[in-house]
């Protein structure tokens, strides 16, 4: 690729779902070139693309195939005179990017913290002890140990019903699969916390759970933020969404279907001086929820990459892939002012995830709903995967059955994990 000032740079992304399509399609928005993909299985949104070349490595998602063929990647792009910057759209590849950061250096570009740094904040439980370090609100939070699950003696929680209940490792999570497993869970009463926690650790999870007090409120009450770091540790750009509501599907309980942008100077403000204050670098994306018992917007986690719902960003006019060009190709952050975004409404755009009459039905009516139904009409609004300069018979057909799939998961799970 090729910069207007006739730099020139190489992208490289790892994974394959929409995560990868979106920074795939906002580096296509701004140089018109397919960009090379790395993968160890293939997902549907990266299918019958031109925005995304994938190469599919059996076994690539994790040590040692990752970091073997990583040395052969190195081969690859050692003789390339312009910059090649690596990105990890997940969990595990930016752990793991993190991890071996040392050794590929001397070829790619890495925009990630130390992996000691990273192992601190992706760790949820050990995320919660910097938020105290640095005055960040989160919800009232027990541990859980596997010792203590397992020893056969009753948990003792302290929150009333329903609570909520996460892995505290989000990594090791991905490999831990049984019956009723959820991305995240509100459990409702004593029985249905007990039989949880049991099948969690019979199916091989290790570490810590999070329990935590459950905050009142449906999705309208999150909030996300995302941002970038530049390399001399200054947050170049910060962008929240207000989601309006979430996938309901167990494996997706969490993830975004629909955002809205917001400005809100308090939370830009406090996020900004956490990740300055503790030398990030790179993107950044928060998960909160807004309490209304103090009034407070309370962490839930940090996300060390762009997220599956970040093409919000680009859509609202903070092109995703920009930042880390303009920070290592081009060299002009340094000096540049801090971008808050969306504070002129009249630019705003609702980011989709679902189809609209999927949006239209399970979303709550509010005035936020309203404000999403005019950008609607007016015909500002996007989603990830639909791109017109994309679409060919095979992939118009994929998204048609992507979208008939998220209407019958809202059909079916959403008045059990939703309603």
């Amino acid at each position: 690729m090729e910069t207007k000032n006739g730099v020139k740079f190489t992208p490289v992304l790892l994974g394959s779902d929409f995560n990868v399509y979106g920074m795939a399609r906002s580096f296509y928005d701004l140089y018109h070139e397919p960009v090379q993909a790395f993968a160890s299985i293939q997902l549907a949104p990266t299918r019958y693309t031109k925005v995304v070349n994938l190469e599919l490595i059996p076994g690539f998602d994790e040590d040692p195939v990752w970091i073997e063929t990583m040395r052969k990647l190195k081969e690859r792009y050692a003789d390339h005179p312009e910059p090649v910057i690596l990105i990890g759209c997940g969990d595990g590849y930016a752990e793991l990017i993190s991890k071996h950061k040392a050794e590929l250096e001397d070829v790619f570009i890495c925009p990630y913290i130390d992996y000691d740094k990273l192992r601190q904040l992706n760790n949820k439980e050990n995320f919660y002890k910097v938020c105290d370090q640095y005055g960040l609100p989160y919800p009232h939070t027990r541990i859980i140990t596997k010792e203590e699950a397992t020893s056969g003696e009753p948990i003792q929680q302290p929150f009333g019903y329903p609570v909520a209940l996460k892995p505290a490792n989000s990594v090791e999570w991905l490999d831990v699969h049984f019956e009723g497993r959820k991305k995240a869970f509100r459990i409702q009463s004593e029985a249905e916390f007990t039989d949880i926690v049991a099948k969690i650790y019979a199916n091989g999870y290790q570490s810590d759970l999070i329990l935590q007090d459950f905050i009142p409120g449906d999705d309208s009450n999150m909030r996300v933020l995302n941002a970038y770091v530049d390399q001399d540790h200054h947050v170049k750009m910060m962008c929240l969404g207000h989601p309006l509501l979430e996938d309901c599907a167990p494996s997706a309980i969490g993830n975004y279907v629909a955002i809205i942008p917001e400005y809100n100077e308090t939370i830009y403000r406090d996020i900004q001086k956490f990740l300055e204050a503790i030398d990030f670098t790179g993107y950044a994306n928060f998960d909160m929820k807004y309490d209304s018992r103090d009034q407070s917007f309370k962490l839930f986690e940090i996300n060390l990459r762009q997220g599956r719902s970040s093409f919000f960003v680009t859509l609202n006019g903070y092109n995703l892939a920009d930042w880390v060009v303009k920070d290592y190709v081009k060299h002009t952050l340094a000096d540049a002012p801090t971008v808050y975004g969306n504070q002129d409404a009249s630019q705003h755009a609702l980011w989709l995830g679902v189809p609209v009459k999927v949006f239209k039905q399970y979303t709550r009516e509010n005035a936020d709903k309203d404000r999403a139904l005019k950008l609607i009409a007016a015909g500002k609004y996007g989603t990830t995967y639909r791109f017109d300069q994309d679409m060919n018979l095979k992939r118009w057909a994929l998204i048609k059955w992507m979208e008939h799939n998220y209407t019958v998961n809202f059909k079916k799970y959403f008045a059990e994990n939703k309603g």
